[in-house]
């Protein structure tokens, strides 16, 4: 590509009309530069920066502010702007530029803003930059993805005419696990086959007498006679004519009556029951 192809592809990200350009002494310390250090007879020289994007490459350009001839130029390449512009400890206003002719020799000059804003919108202008670089890298990277063709084809797996698949499926042994040995109907150990029955209570029967929750009335003769020692067997008839007749068993009266040994009123009223 020729330079006036380079040229076609510029874009400028950031121009500030005056910055200054100091000759600093070399590196005291290990740490970094301080700007402190600079004294005010050192400054050389005084224009305008603008920030250029040449597609990868970044460029700083300081300029004369009235006819644009150049008067030096910092390059930043990706990945290396650490190595091309450094911060310094002591100010946000001041920087270090790495310049270079191309022929492997390099000087390093302070760059100062008048304003702290400026030196903020300078950070931002090369961070733009490295974001854009990014951008088309990863863009660069998809499209390849995409012309890449498989030399692989894919593997055919479906069955061809008159092809069969055979499957051995092993029959599991009924040892009784599960649900259904839990509630006792899987086979017994005996191989019978025949499931268990359930474990369920068999129904009542006729036999047992169901006693009636409520106790009986008081003087109830039926209850009177169960409860004795007693038990008379009657006949049909006799049992009839006594469920007709309440008056019939005078034995629960008298029992019911109070007993006093020797009274003629109780003998009076005993033979008066009995006559009746």
């Amino acid at each position: 590509m020729s330079f006036d192809e380079e040229e076609a592809f510029e874009h400028t990200l950031l121009v500030v009309r005056e910055v200054s350009v100091y000759k600093i002494p070399p590196r005291s310390t290990s740490g970094g530069y301080k700007c402190g250090e600079w004294l005010q007879s050192d400054k050389i020289w005084s224009g305008r920066l603008r920030v250029v994007s040449c597609k990868e490459r970044c460029e700083i350009r300081l300029e004369d502010p009235n006819s644009g001839e150049l008067f030096a130029a910092c390059f930043v390449l990706p990945g290396q702007r650490e190595n091309s512009v450094e911060t310094v400890l002591d100010s946000s206003r001041y920087f270090v530029l790495k310049l270079e002719d191309g022929s492997g020799k390099h000087a390093f000059i302070g760059l100062g803003f008048t304003e702290r804003n400026e030196a903020f919108d300078f950070n931002v202008a090369l961070s733009d930059h490295e974001k854009y670089v990014k951008r088309e890298s990863d863009k660069e990277e998809g499209e390849a993805s995409d012309d890449h063709i498989d030399i692989h084809p894919a593997v055919n797996h479906r069955l061809k005419e008159g092809e069969t698949i055979r499957i051995n499926v092993k029959n599991k042994p009924a040892s009784g696990t599960g649900m259904l040995s839990a509630a006792g109907l899987s086979g017994g150990a005996s191989g019978s086959g025949k499931p268990k029955p359930l474990g369920l209570a068999p129904p009542p029967t006729g036999a047992g007498k169901i006693r009636s929750p409520l106790p009986p009335p008081p003087n109830d003769p039926v209850a009177a006679r169960m409860t004795s020692g007693n038990v008379v067997v009657k006949g049909p008839k006799e049992s009839a004519r006594h469920a007709a007749d309440p008056l019939s068993d005078l034995s629960q009266i008298k029992r019911s009556l109070p007993s006093t040994t020797g009274s003629e009123s109780t003998k009076s009223s005993a033979a008066g029951w009995a006559a009746f």
